[in-house]
């Protein structure tokens, strides 16, 4: 901040300018704030199924929209989920230039190209804004014994290999790449079954045809607060910040993370914003600006404690290292675990 320790000429001049370039950069705002937008329904792709986590906070961050009329034009929540994901990420990356495009990720972003192979890297899109982190559970059937992760794993160990189902959403994504790690971690294996959504996942797992998930806190919560699951520790370094009671007796900061359970194993998943590639600088800016004003509302913050969210909000040039560092972390991790197409 600039000191005025001169002359009250000085002064005065000073502030005449300051006056101006404030006058001027007031009449150029409007302008630039209003130098794009949506001219046509914006497409909102979730490269996932029906009811998980993205396809979750896609159709609420759509309801916010709706709700304080932030868009002039409707958005369109469309799943496309083939192939794990890579029938969306094609879908914008093949979207050249098309501001009217916009995709929600989760970590199948590095997952899918590095497992299957197809021609798609998060680099062929633009990056917009990391929305949040989101966390990984490990849940039980209520009705079971278990009370404690270091508890659960010793059974699933006692029973030997492939006896026990882990479910998770797909296949050499991120729920299995974190089954591999847990099991790395406590010397067992699961029989892994993967379904098309989290929703699907927290379903069969209070029908109990497997024996535990790795469900995020909002695809498994309202199966969790009508006592039908137990969430055991959380996949993270940290325990979940949320202190407000979900079950009877249970909040968010009441799970231990699986590290003090004996569980050496973290892992949280992105939830961000993408456009096609080749947009310009405005349109970035318009999604920018209105994902801000999606977060500020009380109804993300809200969103945010009841799905036991990591808040990192990310965007620009720190977006970007984090998304490189992050496609690091995750071929690493997949070939370890033997997941890379050959």
């Amino acid at each position: 901040m600039a000191r005025f320790t001169k002359t009250q000429s000085v002064f005065k001049k000073s502030i005449v300018a300051i006056l101006a370039v404030g006058a001027f950069a007031a009449v150029l705002a409007p302008a630039q704030a209003q130098s794009w937008e949506p001219t046509k329904p914006v497409e909102f792709v979730v490269p996932a199924g029906t009811g998980g986590g993205a396809d979750q906070m896609a159709r609420f961050i759509q309801g916010v929209i709706i709700k304080y009329k932030l868009m002039k034009e409707p958005m369109i929540v469309v799943n496309k989920s083939g192939g794990a994901g890579a029938e969306g990420f094609l879908a914008v990356k093949e979207a050249k230039g098309d501001p009217h495009k916009i995709i929600i990720t989760l970590s199948n972003l590095f997952t899918t190209p590095l497992a299957t192979g197809v021609p798609f890297n998060w680099k062929d899109m633009t990056p917009v804004s990391m929305m949040a982190l989101d966390q990984f559970v490990l849940w039980v059937n209520a009705d079971t014994p278990y009370k404690s992760a270091k508890e659960y794993f010793a059974a699933v160990k006692a029973a030997g290999p492939n006896k026990m189902k882990m479910g998770g959403t797909g296949s050499k994504q991120e729920d299995q790449i974190l089954t591999v790690g847990a099991e790395k971690a406590t010397g067992t294996k699961f029989i892994y079954v993967p379904y098309k959504g989290g929703g699907e996942v927290a379903v069969q797992l209070v029908g109990k045809h497997v024996d535990s998930s790795v469900n995020n806190p909002i695809e498994a919560v309202a199966q969790w607060r009508a006592n039908q699951l137990r969430a055991l520790c959380v996949f993270d370094d940290t325990r979940m910040p949320y202190k407000t009671k979900v079950t009877d007796t249970q909040s968010w900061n009441d799970i231990p993370t699986c590290q003090e359970a004996g569980v050496p194993t973290d892992y949280v998943m992105l939830r961000g914003i993408f456009m096609a590639p080749g947009v310009t600088k405005a349109q970035t800016d318009y999604y920018l600006d209105l994902m801000k004003k999606v977060r500020e509302t009380p109804d993300w913050k809200d969103y945010m404690e009841k799905g036991a969210f990591n808040q990192t909000a990310l965007t620009g040039d720190a977006f970007v290292k984090w998304l490189t560092a992050n496609e690091t972390l995750h071929r690493n991790l997949m070939q370890e675990a033997g997941f890379i197409a050959k």
